[in-house]
């Protein structure tokens, strides 16, 4: 048994603290969506083009988004040696998807109303330069999607600073609270998931520039058959159609989010795999488990564990070892006493 002080047992909570690659990327493509928005208003305020507007409000959503996920990048990494965060800052950029998905639904919502407003009281387009700015906005987005493309396929997992000391069994083999184990084979599962699972905020934001071009698609076809068929009609019936596209991602994007915020992801087939590896002896059962994200790929367990021979909470947390993404394990074991439990 070696002599061990007590930073043998402590170690870092920054399982997922912001992006650099991302963020730098994230805020090339807010400079590039906001002067783009700025010109489609303006001139679907002076074309008279509901589709060229709705396209410009879109894209203001996306500055929003965009702007909002940069900053959550940028908190998440001041605050992530805050000892306050109980377990990093990485909801921190959940947070900002959670509340960029609720001002996509208030937009979602104000370009419906327009749009049938303009279906009821028709106004003349400008068509030409609609679909000239309309064009200029659809390339806009084909370069905001390949720049955060370029960012996704570099945003895999980080390693979170964990320190190379293998704290199984260090003589505290007593039933009761264990403490918590970070070694070599369960950071490497650690590493394998994290490369699995790329950034979730700069996901989001690559798929959202994807349906801002989808948008843009909608105007462009829009204004051709206003100007080359007379259906002057489908303009705002594309505004509309618009005003669901975002409507549709923000319902997702909210459900996502709120998922991991309020932590409710104990349906998650990692929970499954979690009571299977305890209880492969028939001898252990779980009795409380308690699962929850804290990283893009990183889950915290606390367990508690019953059983009529208990074995130490080294032996229970080994055999999580062949789990990935356990990033933060706590065993409780307890001796059961009487015939039905388990």
């Amino acid at each position: 048994m070696g002599i061990h002080d007590l930073s043998d047992w402590q170690h870092e909570h920054a399982f997922d603290a912001g992006n650099r690659h991302g963020e730098r990327r994230t805020w090339i493509v807010v400079g590039i969506t906001a002067l783009t928005m700025v010109v489609e208003i303006v001139a679907g305020m002076v074309t008279g083009s509901m589709a060229l507007l709705a396209d410009g409000w879109h894209m203001a959503t996306h500055v929003i988004a965009l702007s909002i996920a940069g900053m959550a990048y940028v908190l998440a990494r001041r605050w992530s040696r805050d000892s306050r965060f109980a377990f990093g800052t990485w909801k921190i950029e959940v947070l900002g998807a959670f509340s960029s998905a609720l001002l996509l639904g208030v937009v979602a919502i104000a370009m419906a109303i327009e749009s049938i407003h303009r279906l009821l009281d028709p106004a003349s387009i400008e068509f030409g330069p609609a679909l000239l700015v309309a064009g200029v906005g659809l390339l806009v987005n084909l370069a905001s999607a390949l720049v955060l493309g370029h960012g996704h396929d570099h945003s895999h997992g980080h390693d979170h600073g964990h320190d190379d000391n293998d704290h199984d069994d260090h003589g505290h083999a007593h039933h009761g609270h264990d403490h918590h184990e970070h070694g070599r084979a369960g950071r490497e599962h650690h590493a394998h998931e994290s490369r699995r699972h790329q950034d979730m905020n700069l996901r989001s934001a690559y798929v959202h520039v994807l349906a801002d071009a989808l948008t843009s698609v909608f105007a462009i076809a829009a204004l051709a058959a206003g100007y080359w068929g007379g259906w002057t009609w489908l303009d705002a019936v594309m505004g509309l159609v618009g005003g669901v596209v975002i409507a549709a991602w923000a319902k997702r994007l909210i459900g996502d989010s709120a998922r991991v915020l309020l932590d409710r992801e104990m349906d998650s087939p990692i929970v499954t795999k979690i009571r299977e590896a305890i209880e492969t002896d028939r001898d252990a059962e779980v009795a409380d488990l308690h699962v929850w994200r804290v990283g893009r790929a990183s889950y915290a367990v606390v367990v508690s564990v019953v059983a009529h021979e208990p074995r130490t909470p080294s032996e229970y947390r080994g055999r999580l070892e062949g789990i990935e993404s356990l990033a933060h394990v706590s065993v409780e074991v307890n001796r059961c006493e009487h015939q039905r439990c388990p």
